[in-house]
């Protein structure tokens, strides 16, 4: 369904009970992002926050798309795979042979409808510019800090509009606004992000380039603009497919060139002048739960500002997860696992990107297996899927299995896994926000192949059955004095993993103890252990995951061990280094970032407000718990001075 615009949408949350008005004063400035935090974290994403009382002209609207539930309302859907079954019913109508002229005739309906997805550009004025400001000025809008590092105010949640100067293609993207004045920002668009290469295209002719930044509107904008759509298809299709229903656009009053949204809630319209000096920009509390590091970025500036006469301000938060974003992320695996089915690996069956993962760092695939080699061409070819090819961790499993339920599929993949064979590793393109990374943007990716296997892929020299699992927490702990915390629940489980946190006080420290556990008596049947932070508990799953993942570039940081078992076989025990990387022990040369988490100040002050705010039983700050596990003592003292 469409929403008239984002009004509308903020009345159908409050109807199904899935918004709180706050009336109290809360400062844009950590408060409205320490509030939102707490709330995304109390449980299925909590509810969508309005903040009515800013200290400045406009509401600002937070946690819109939180859940499920609210992320299906956005799409207009009663669940999200209704969207990737319509899309899959329609790839196969079109890719369907045609042999008669009633075959044919079936599909004008189809085509009808594609028409009526196109976007179409008004004549006039629209709603998104009942109100122009005189004189631009983008620090009058209640642009959020989230946290106290970041480098400033940033607008999160930009529609961001330009176009090929070549093609006129136009690209609707979502970068980050670094504030730096009344009318200028930072435009951090990554090098592999098509408003970037449309940036290289107007460096090239030498040319101004013409940008403008939609905000509010239907909510399908705000997720069409972060879909992983392919170069030239135009995310408003996408929005007019999803919303059932055109999306209307008006002409920019500063910058004709450019179209957007009539019912957005605001317009910044500006340039990026090629020829300009970069900026620096950041740092910035990412999606990873690390602040992303500054870095130089082109400078957007603001020609004209215009809005809604009603107009609420939208903002998200990202951190350390669960946060709103992992509610997009779902959206995207259940829309897009038809077109990638259908176009480029039919093998698969469904898809899963665990919050821990943040998204590329961790990626489940369940595919129908019917010949050796085939978890090896599902992986190349997933790699080589569009923004596919960050991803850093594959896991592949078939359809023996659930995916969803994650122990079940734990127990199955190790069942099925010879660490010696069945994990591959490769390098190639990575988020620029992986910190993990021995050069930006580019390092290691394994890929763990937990399907049944044919006999082919057996190498008859190895015992995978071999369990024994007489290691326990006390005994690791004891021997190895630099082992903090040990998680010995997964071997309850028949699963044979262990997490094991370690203070690193030397040059290959993982790698020696690796070796020295795997030595053991013991460790027989072990067949991963994953090494953490001393920092972090490792009876803390969810928290370890997470760090794990973030913090491990897999073909750097593995360590293979092998042994003879007691029937002449061999077993293998790999190991993943998932501790922080230093250049004193680690020969790693990059800046290391901090973990997100709020100041003493501003939780204190949230909760002297708390009561006033009408958000029901008190939630402590989500930022207690990661500065005592996260930091250490010495850590904490310098974040408080």
């Amino acid at each position: 369904m469409a929403y008239r615009n984002q009004q509308e949408f903020i009345k159908a949350l409050e109807k199904e009970g899935e918004l709180l008005r706050i009336k109290t004063y809360v400062d844009p400035r950590l408060e409205i992002a320490e509030i939102t935090d707490r709330i995304s974290k109390s449980g299925s994403g909590g509810k969508a926050l309005l903040f009515e009382n800013t200290g400045y002209d406009f509401p600002v609207l937070m946690n819109a798309y939180g859940s499920e539930k609210r992320m299906c309302m956005a799409l207009g859907v009663k669940h999200l795979n209704d969207v990737a079954k319509e899309i899959e019913d329609l790839f196969k109508l079109l890719s369907s042979p045609k042999e008669n002229i009633l075959d044919k005739l079936k599909l004008l309906p189809q085509l009808g409808k594609f028409a009526s997805w196109m976007p179409a550009v008004k004549k006039g004025t629209g709603e998104c510019q009942e109100v122009i400001m005189m004189k631009p000025d983008i620090t009058r809008l209640p642009v959020i800090t989230c946290w106290p590092k970041d480098g400033g105010p940033f607008v999160t949640l930009p529609i961001i509009h330009t176009k090929d100067p070549n093609t006129n293609s136009r690209n609707v993207g979502m970068y980050r606004m670094q504030i730096f004045s009344p009318t200028l920002t930072g435009m951090h668009w990554h090098k592999h992000k098509v408003s970037a290469k449309h940036f290289n295209e107007y460096k090239k002719l030498n040319k101004i380039m013409p940008v403008a930044v939609a905000l509010g509107g239907d909510p399908v904008y705000a997720y069409a603009a972060t879909a992983p759509l392919p170069e030239n298809v135009d995310e408003y299709m996408l929005a007019g497919f999803l919303r059932k229903k055109k999306v209307e656009l008006v002409k920019c009053i500063s910058q004709p060139g450019i179209e957007v949204p009539d019912d957005a809630d605001f317009i910044i319209e500006g340039y990026v002048d090629p020829n300009d000096e970069l900026i620096w920009e950041g740092p910035f509390g990412d999606h990873t739960g690390y602040y992303s590091l500054p870095d130089w970025y082109p400078r957007f500036h603001i020609t004209a500002i215009t809005h809604k006469k009603n107009a609420v301000y939208p903002a998200t938060i990202v951190g350390i997860p669960p946060q709103e974003d992992a509610w997009l992320g779902k959206a995207t695996e259940r829309i897009f696992l038809a077109p990638i089915k259908m176009t480029m690996v039919p093998e698969i069956i469904d898809m899963e990107m665990p919050v821990e993962g943040v998204f590329h760092n961790l990626v489940i695939t369940q595919i129908k297996k019917e010949y050796a080699g085939q978890g090896q061409k599902v992986m190349n070819a997933m790699w080589g899927a569009g923004q596919m090819m960050f991803n850093k961790i594959l896991v592949l499993a078939d359809e023996h299995v659930k995916i969803q339920d994650y122990e079940k599929l734990a127990e199955y993949v190790f069942k099925n896994l010879n660490p010696a064979t069945d994990i591959y590793f490769s390098q190639g393109p990575m988020d620029v926000l992986d910190h993990s990374c021995s050069k930006l943007g580019f390092g290691g990716k394994m890929c763990i192949d937990g399907t049944q296997k044919f006999e082919e892929e057996i190498d008859e020299i190895y015992d995978v059955t071999n369990k024994m699992y007489d290691v326990n927490d006390i005994f690791l702990t004891t021997k190895f004095s630099e082992i903090k915390s040990v998680n010995v629940s997964l071997l309850k489980k028949e699963i044979p993993v262990l997490i094991i946190s370690v203070e690193k006080n030397k040059k290959n420290h993982i790698r020696e103890l690796h070796k020295a556990i795997c030595e053991t008596k013991e460790a027989e049947g072990i067949k991963m252990i994953l090494y953490v932070e001393h920092t972090v508990d490792a009876n803390d799953l969810g928290t370890a995951l997470w760090r794990f993942c973030n913090n491990l570039d897999p073909k750097r940081d593995n360590i293979l061990c092998q042994r003879t078992t007691g029937n002449d076989k061999q077993s293998a025990c790999i190991g993943f280094d998932g501790t922080r990387k230093t250049k004193e022990f680690d020969n790693f040369q990059r800046d290391w970032p901090n973990i997100i988490i709020a100041d003493d100040k501003t939780i204190t002050a949230i909760d002297a407000k708390w009561d006033k705010l009408g958000l029901g039983r008190f939630i402590p700050s989500p930022s207690l718990k990661f500065k005592e596990q996260m930091y250490g003592e010495e850590a904490v003292v310098q974040i408080k001075n």
